[in-house]
């Protein structure tokens, strides 16, 4: 654990954006699609459909883009290095079947980098919608309910989403940079924002790779290579104090998560979007925390909502410290990242 008198007052970059700031600057993370570039989307897409392969292999080269690889390539760049964020708009999913909005989403994937494991069925495509369960089920991942999840990081260096289907009120997407939250914490309560680079357990929620104990203890924050790095998942935190062997969490630490979420949870320092159909939305993790608001569903069960989601491992990212093997499993670079268990087979599955 490092001191703080090892760790800047004040972190600065891109990356450490507040929200009551970035909000006026959508030009620097909205984008929105070009007719050509939806063409060169669509032709490349339809080159890989006509292979025949299952759209779990898809691979950059079989995904040729005549124009958009730039862009995707600056945004390779803007994850890992500048803001962190950047949400694409305007793909005409209304028009496109359920394989040819995946492929267009994969595709673009296989740019940013290799797509990683979402759950103990090796699913690749991960589908974020309302399964009718509840976050208190110890087995159940807050991204399969309606409810209000918390900020958190997925496990993997980039996560993509896609918006197939908006809710008909709620599920508005919400970003923070960490950076932002140890800027304000190191500054009133630096004692607290100490106790986030301690070894605190995570609930795996019943997804356990072979031979790990059921819960990980990775510090909230570490500091290596001269890089903050965020690891948090708070309702996995509490919900990992039901293992006997997990470590207590003390008073301090509670009021120290406490404060953590409270600075995410100021409008001032966050960044609100809702996300509607044909908007992908891409989030380096390390760097940012995500989370959703509460939502209400249509009626009609052909208009639920539904998002699709990737989770990617980019070439030229930053190093990790070793604790991140109790997720990852490798900490090598451009191939770390997923949820891997005994018997997980990597598919996609379209629906």
């Amino acid at each position: 654990m490092p001191s703080l008198e090892s760790i800047p007052e004040i972190i600065n970059g891109p990356s450490a954006w507040v929200g009551r700031d970035i909000c006026q600057r959508e030009q620097d993370w909205k984008v929105n699609l070009s007719r050509a570039q939806i063409a060169d989307l669509e032709h490349a897409a339809r080159h890989y459909l006509s292979l025949g392969s299952d759209i779990g292999e898809i691979s950059r080269d079989m995904f040729p883009l005549r124009q958009f690889a730039d862009h995707l390539a600056l945004l390779r760049d803007k994850l890992i290095s500048g803001i962190g964020f950047e949400v694409i708009c305007g793909l005409p999913v209304t028009d496109y079947s359920k394989e040819m909005a995946a492929a267009i989403f994969c595709g673009i994937g296989a740019h940013l980098g290799s797509s990683r494991s979402q759950n103990r069925m090796g699913h690749i495509l991960g589908h974020v919608r309302d399964t009718g369960m509840s976050s208190k089920d110890a087995k159940t991942r807050i991204y399969q309910t309606h409810e209000r999840q918390t900020f958190h990081t997925d496990s993997a260096d980039i996560v993509g989403l896609l918006c197939i289907q908006d809710a008909q009120e709620g599920g508005e997407s919400l970003l923070v940079s960490v950076e932002a939250v140890y800027n304000k914490m190191r500054d009133d309560c630096p004692d607290l924002l100490q106790c986030l680079f301690d070894p605190i357990a995570t609930d795996r929620r019943g997804e356990v790779p072979e031979g790990m104990l059921p819960f990980m203890t990775i510090p909230p924050l570490s500091w290596y290579n001269g890089k903050l790095t965020v690891f948090y998942q708070r309702q996995y935190i509490d919900s990992a104090q039901r293992f006997e062997s997990a470590k207590r969490l003390t008073t301090k630490h509670i009021a120290a998560l406490n404060k953590f979420d409270a600075y995410m949870n100021d409008p001032d320092l966050h960044l609100k979007m809702k996300l509607r159909p044909g908007d992908m939305q891409f989030v380096y993790n390390h760097s940012q925390l995500h989370d959703r608001t509460k939502f209400v569903d249509w009626p009609d069960l052909t208009r639920r909502r539904h998002l699709l989601r990737l989770w990617l491992s980019a070439e030229g990212d930053r190093e990790l410290p070793e604790v991140f093997r109790q997720r990852y499993g490798s900490i090598e670079v451009g191939n770390r990242g997923g949820i891997v268990t005994h018997g997980t087979s990597l598919n996609a599955p379209i629906d």
